[in-house]
């Protein structure tokens, strides 16, 4: 009977402290178009993570990939998409991609 509610408690914990793991996410260049002159950042989110994204970071990438193509800077258009990238076999999915798509914007000069 203890060792039954010790076993339980001890589960509660375990799922209290997966749910509750905040992890930072700094969004990495994975795509984009220089002639559409698009920019695609993502990053990856396990199934008991709860993301701080750090967008400013993500926007500043973005600006520096338009620049190097030639444009003035970028804008995050549209919502993000996901995707799962490891399903678990039950039908979940354990690690999700989301990906964020940036506009480069201002008139396209030749590349540095």
């Amino acid at each position: 009977m203890v060792i039954g509610f010790i076993f339980r408690l001890l589960a509660v914990c375990v799922c209290i402290a997966l749910t509750s793991c905040e992890t930072q996410k700094i969004p990495e260049a994975t795509g984009g178009s220089r002639a559409d002159g698009t920019i695609k950042l993502s990053y990856d989110v396990n199934r008991f993570e709860k993301p701080i994204v750090q967008w400013d970071t993500a926007q500043q990438k973005a600006e520096d990939k338009c620049r190097n193509w030639g444009y003035q800077n970028a804008e995050k258009f549209g919502g993000a998409e996901t995707h799962c990238v490891m399903p678990n076999g039950y039908g979940g999915c354990e690690t999700t991609q989301v990906i964020m798509s940036y506009q480069c914007t201002g008139s396209l000069s030749p590349p540095k």
